[in-house]
């Protein structure tokens, strides 16, 4: 709860009240006060004597002060104080009790639930917490929603959250939560299920959005869709995974999703023992790393024409023949024809687990 929240409240009531009010925190520290020198001052032994009376109507009168906790228990984790120990006191106390508390419960509502969000995306919150606190926030918990997470590159003039923030401005749908420096997270409630396509329009709405209007270069991991809360977290990492993954085998791609990785998941999940002891079976030794500029490019060239020789030599600009023959020699010197599709297959992965490997990518 925001102390200047408390200090506002307690201001406006100054004049109106004609008495020093002020609010203690848990630790018995006065955080607020219609007498700003008091801030800061600590009322020993009020916490305590509270306490004892249990739940209820906690009242204590000591010191020429009337205390009554914020709530009706009296182990919360504010106090309000007001001048005086007569039955007027006591009337105001209790008032200003009322008052701070529906206040609390309404801040909190309005924006504890990012934070509880951001608990259950990083995994700080326990499993059977979770229900437990959305009923609290009063927080929607079986809609749908997808994680994505934006990686802002270089400097900018503005934070990136206030950039996400001004894009989603309905904190009690959309929650923009900021997970480090560069790093922002955008929870976006959908309508009804969505498909890739749905996902991956918004993802680039968001990079064109930040383009334009800030000149800020991002890169975008989508997650899955969450159907309830608790699925947040697979999300998230999914998110993550996305743009790991992204950066070693779609390069030239800003934005991911994680269900479009095809073997590039597979491939970043396997231990690199096991990759470079795959590298070591399929080809002779060296023989990969003896591919020149020409053979990769031809390689590639020929994958993305799915294996079409007439299709790939008239992209390539050179004659059929001379395709045939550049086939032929990556054939003798890797042991693999491109032209047969189960070499096709094998060469295609290689190349993949080499660029994995190549990358070192930090896994999680």
């Amino acid at each position: 709860m925001s102390n200047r929240l408390f200090q506002g409240v307690i201001h406006q009531m100054k004049d109106t009240v004609g008495r020093i009010i002020g609010v203690l925190d848990e630790t018995g520290v006065i955080i607020s006060c219609s007498e700003l020198v008091k801030i800061g001052d600590t009322r020993q032994g009020v916490r305590e004597e509270l306490a004892h009376m249990g739940m209820g109507d906690a009242v204590l009168v000591v010191g020429g002060y009337t205390y009554r906790p914020i709530g009706n228990s009296a182990k919360a984790e504010n106090i309000v104080f007001v001048e005086g120990e007569d039955k007027t006191a006591d009337t105001l106390a209790s008032i200003l009790s009322v008052s701070l508390s529906n206040i609390k419960n309404l801040y909190d509502e309005k924006y504890d639930k990012a934070s509880f969000i951001k608990n259950v995306i990083l995994d700080n919150i326990l499993p059977s917490d979770i229900y437990i606190k959305s009923k609290e926030l009063h927080f929607a918990s079986d809609v749908e929603r997808v994680v994505f997470l934006i990686r802002f590159h270089g400097k900018s003039d503005m934070i990136p959250f206030d950039m996400v923030q001004n894009m989603y401005p309905d904190k009690n749908k959309d929650y923009v939560i900021s997970i480090g420096e560069q790093d922002i997270v955008l929870v976006k409630e959908m309508k009804s299920l969505p498909d890739g396509k749905e996902t991956e329009k918004i993802a680039k709405s968001i990079s064109d959005t930040l383009s334009s209007e800030f000149f800020a270069k991002v890169s975008i991991g989508v997650g899955t869709c969450a159907e309830t809360i608790k699925d947040l977290a697979r999300s998230y990492k999914e998110a993550q995974v996305a743009l790991e993954v992204g950066k070693v085998f779609d390069t030239d791609k800003n934005i991911v999703s994680y269900e479009n990785l095809g073997i590039g998941r597979l491939i970043y999940q396997l231990p690199t023992t096991l990759c470079e002891m795959f590298l070591s079976e399929v080809f002779k030794k060296g023989s990969m790393d003896s591919l020149d500029r020409e053979a990769l490019t031809t390689i590639q060239a020929f994958f993305e024409n799915n294996l079409n020789v007439s299709e790939t030599s008239r992209k390539l600009f050179v004659h059929r023949n001379t395709l045939v023959y550049r086939l032929e020699k990556i054939r003798k010197m890797t042991g693999l024809d491109l032209r047969e599709f189960e070499d096709a297959i094998t060469f295609k992965v290689a190349l993949m687990v080499k660029r994995y490997l190549t990358s070192k990518p930090v896994k999680f």
